[in-house]
C-alpha cells in the first residue's frame, strides 16, 4: 500500500470504529451466532431499517467482520465473533463503550489537550468523567461492563503469570465489579478477598462472586480510595487505576494504600508499560490525556512514583499481554 492510501485509512479510521460500535450496540454478532440470516430477518430482529442495515453489513463484510453469502444472507466470521457478548475474551463491551457520543465528544477536543496539556473531557463536558458517569447511570453501566470484560480478559493471563498463593488476604482497590478478584480467588482456594470501590460500583459485584463460587471468601466494601482503603490485606491490588490520574492524585492513592498496609504487605500494580509498548500503549496514553486525565508510565516513572509514596519497586512481571504486573513493597 502506498503512503497516500495508508494515510487515508488512518484518516478515516473513525468510520470503521463507529461501524463496529453500531454492530455491537445492535448485537448483530449475537443474532448471527447460530446461522446466517437475511438482511430482512436481521432488520426485524434488531429493529433497524433494512436498507441502512444492508449498507452497514456490506461495509463490515468488506473488512472481514461479516461475510455476504451468494444467496444474499450474511454470516459472522471469526473476527465478527469477537463482537458476541457470550464468548470468552469478547470485545463486545469495549466496542459498545468506545463509540458512546460523550466519549467521542471528548476525543474531538484532542487538539485542546495537546495545545494546553489539560483534560479534554473536562473542557467539553464541564466535569470529569467520573462525575459525568455518576450523573448518567446508563453511561456508568456501559463503562462498568467494559471494565468487567477488560478484567476478565486480563485476569486469566495475570493469575497465570503472577503467583498469589503466598497471600492470605488480597484487597482489590477500585476493583469494579470484582472480575479480577474472582479470578484470583478461583485459582487459589486459600485466599480471602476484599473488594473495594465506590458504593454504586460494588453494588453489582455480588453476582460476580456468586457466579464464580467464591462469595463465601469475599467481603465487599464501598468507599472512596482517596479517603482510605480497607486494612488487613497481605496484598493490595491496583489494576488500571493509577493510569487514570496525574502524579499528585496517583501519589495520594498509593499513600492511602501505604497507610492501610502492614510492613510485610505487597503492592501489586497492573498497568501497561510504555517501555517498548508500541501503538496500543501509546494511544492508551492519549486516551488517558483525553478522558480521565491521567497517563501511561514507564518502569522508571513507576519506580519514582512508588518512592515518593513510601514504596520500593521490586520487580515487573510480563503476562504475555499488554498488561504487566509491577510489584512493590513498603519502605521502612
Amino acid at each position: 500500500m502506498n503512503p497516500s492510501d495508508q494515510m487515508q485509512l488512518l484518516i478515516t479510521g473513525f468510520r470503521v470504529s463507529q461501524a463496529v460500535h453500531t454492530a455491537a450496540e445492535l448485537r448483530l454478532s449475537d443474532l448471527l451466532a447460530d446461522q446466517p440470516m437475511t438482511v430482512g430477518d436481521l432488520a426485524n430482529a434488531a429493529a433497524c431499517d433494512p436498507g441502512a442495515l444492508h449498507r452497514l453489513l456490506r461495509a463490515l463484510a468488506s473488512l472481514g467482520v461479516y461475510e455476504e453469502l451468494p444467496d444474499g444472507r450474511f454470516a459472522s466470521t471469526a473476527l465478527g465473533d469477537q463482537l458476541r457478548s457470550d464468548v470468552p475474551g469478547s470485545q463486545h463491551a469495549f466496542a459498545t463503550f468506545v463509540g458512546r457520543p460523550y466519549w467521542w465528544q471528548a476525543w474531538s477536543a484532542l487538539s485542546y489537550s495537546i495545545r494546553t496539556g489539560r483534560n479534554a473531557f473536562q473542557f467539553v463536558h464541564g466535569r470529569d468523567d467520573w462525575q459525568y458517569r455518576a450523573e448518567h447511570p446508563e453511561e456508568s453501566a456501559t463503562f462498568d461492563a467494559f471494565m468487567t470484560a477488560n478484567s476478565v480478559r486480563a485476569g486469566a493471563a495475570i493469575v497465570r503469570a503472577y503467583d498469589f498463593s503466598r497471600f492470605a488476604t488480597v484487597v482489590d482497590v477500585a476493583g469494579g465489579r470484582g472480575a479480577l478478584l474472582a479470578a484470583i480467588l478461583s485459582q487459589h482456594q486459600n485466599i480471602r478477598g476484599i473488594l473495594f470501590d465506590q458504593p454504586h460500583v460494588v453494588s453489582g459485584a455480588a453476582a460476580t462472586f456468586m457466579d464464580a463460587g467464591v462469595h463465601s471468601r469475599c467481603e465487599i466494601v464501598g468507599g472512596d480510595m482517596f479517603d482510605g482503603v480497607p486494612t488487613g490485606g497481605d496484598a493490595y491490588v491496583l489494576k488500571a487505576i493509577l493510569h487514570d490520574w496525574e502524579d499528585p492524585q496517583a501519589h495520594d492513592i498509593l499513600a492511602a494504600c501505604r497507610r492501610a498496609m502492614n510492613p510485610s504487605a505487597t503492592l501489586i500494580v497492573m498497568e501497561r508499560l510504555l517501555d517498548g509498548g508500541g501503538p496500543e500503549v501509546c494511544f492508551s496514553d492519549l486516551n488517558m490525556l483525553v478522558g480521565p486525565g491521567g497517563l501511561e508510565r514507564s518502569t522508571v516513572e513507576f519506580a519514582d512514583l512508588f518512592d515518593g509514596a513510601g514504596f520500593r519497586l521490586t520487580r515487573t512481571v510480563s503476562t504475555g499481554t499488554p498488561w504487566s504486573v509491577i510489584e512493590a513493597v513498603p519502605t521502612t
